[in-house]
């Protein structure tokens, strides 16, 4: 078995889901996939070391998951703080979280049910582990809007899960 294959076994399903949580969509994610293990593999020569292999690898899925959404021309809404009348901000009604039974199925089912603005900043945050400041230097939105994004996102999950328990 070639090195190649050992990698790509390695790192082929969660490299697939990590996609997948971005782009929400399984051809999308396959094409994105493959991509990112041949520009991986043809760049072999420029991996450093700085980080493991994963590491590197991820970030290259991330970034051309990013790139489809955005060539998808999905819209974000840039929010800029400064031109808000601080009387005007009302604060976002508190959540509690605890009355809901969170079961790893139905959040992933949710989440596929987000726009996907919102899914995109959920998953680079909650589950990639980007920082917010990352992830508006990634998608090209000011921090504000990310963290706006963020927020109405867990919000509206809660509420897509609220309506799956209901039913």
């Amino acid at each position: 078995m070639s090195s190649y294959r050992i990698l790509y076994d390695h790192y082929a399903k969660a490299m697939f889901n990590t996609a997948l949580r971005i782009v929400n969509n399984v051809a999308d994610a396959e094409d994105i996939l493959q991509e990112s293990f041949a520009d991986a593999f043809r760049s072999l020569k420029t991996f450093k070391n700085r980080s493991t292999f994963g590491a590197w690898l991820k970030r290259i899925v991330v970034n051309k998951s990013i790139n489809k959404v955005k060539r998808e021309r999905k819209r974000w809404v840039d929010v800029d703080m400064e031109h808000i009348d601080s009387f005007a901000v009302r604060e976002e009604p508190e959540i509690d979280e605890d009355e809901f039974v969170f079961r790893v199925e139905s959040i992933k089912k949710a989440m596929k049910l987000l726009p996907d603005g919102y899914r995109t900043v959920l998953s680079l945050h909650l589950v990639e582990n980007y920082k917010h400041d990352e992830i508006g230097e990634m998608l090209g939105i000011s921090h504000a809007t990310v963290r706006t994004q963020y927020i109405r996102a867990k919000k509206k999950l809660l509420d897509i899960i609220r309506q799956n328990n209901s039913l």
